[in-house]
């Protein structure tokens, strides 16, 4: 008969976090912006994750004030998630570049960087952290086969 350690895996299952929560690499060998950056991702993410659950309950919820309720507090996660959205903005220019490209835009969304850097231009390189850079620094992959 095979011997549990109850304890040991008590502990793993209150401290494995959900796979988005964890680090991908060494944490040791991550700075502090990559760790508030990811941080601030899986925030945007479960706020996200929250207003699609809010919104599916709401929407089938028979109670009419049970569902406003629950579409209320959907719209506060919205709120949160615009939050965590601006400070991404602010903190990580590949952000900031690609939101002010693509929100408030018109037309075609597939069509938006194509429009605001003109057909056929060249794009600058990306150097250094992509956490600061605008660019992911992989090239474009349109056209490839």
């Amino acid at each position: 008969m095979l011997e549990f350690d109850t304890v040991e895996i008590r502990r793993q299952c209150m401290f494995s976090g959900m796979s988005s929560e964890s680090y991908h690499e060494p944490i040791e060998l991550l700075s502090e912006e990559t760790k508030n950056t990811h941080r601030a991702i899986v925030s945007l993410k479960e706020e996200l994750e929250a207003i699609d659950w809010y919104q599916q309950r709401a929407e089938a919820c028979t109670d009419p004030e049970l569902s406003a309720v629950l579409v209320h507090n959907k719209n506060e996660e919205v709120e949160h998630a615009m939050m965590t959205l601006e400070w991404l903005r602010r903190n990580v220019p590949v952000f900031d570049a690609n939101i002010d490209m693509y929100l408030k835009s018109s037309g075609p969304i597939t069509e938006v960087e194509k429009n605001a850097t003109g057909a056929g231009e060249a794009k600058p390189k990306a150097s250094g952290s992509t956490i600061n850079s605008p660019s992911l620094g992989i090239g474009s992959l349109k056209g490839m086969k």
